[in-house]
């Protein structure tokens, strides 16, 4: 399953540097697909999206993840690494996305061609 950041977060930035995905990001700040991946553009919901397109951020307060580009480090760490240098704990596995270590991975191989 994709890791989130609760709303205890601290805003404190650990987290966004230890993301091999580069699927962390601040409070308000708009993301890419392409941003520490390899994608160039992303199909979604049968529209293509140019890998530098800026999207909407997905909390404007928190840190936040994209559940997208999450691989819970699958194939970089034997662990979430957001989860790790946590200093509160508020990186925490999402209930609403929960997906196989065979997805995981393949989401992995589909960023990092």
């Amino acid at each position: 399953m994709a890791i989130m950041i609760t709303d205890e977060c601290i805003n404190c930035g650990a987290c966004e540097p230890e993301c091999p995905n580069t699927a962390i990001y601040e409070g308000g700040v708009e993301w890419t697909w392409s941003g520490g991946t390899d994608l160039k553009e992303v199909e979604i919901d049968g529209e293509t999206i140019d890998g530098d397109a800026p999207q909407e951020p997905v909390s404007d307060e928190f840190y936040y993840i994209v559940t997208g580009k999450c691989t819970e480090c699958m194939g970089f760490h034997e662990e979430p690494q957001c989860a790790a240098v946590c200093p509160v704990d508020c990186c925490v596995e999402d209930p609403d996305n929960r997906e196989t270590e065979d997805e995981l991975t393949a989401k992995k191989d589909w960023m990092h061609v």
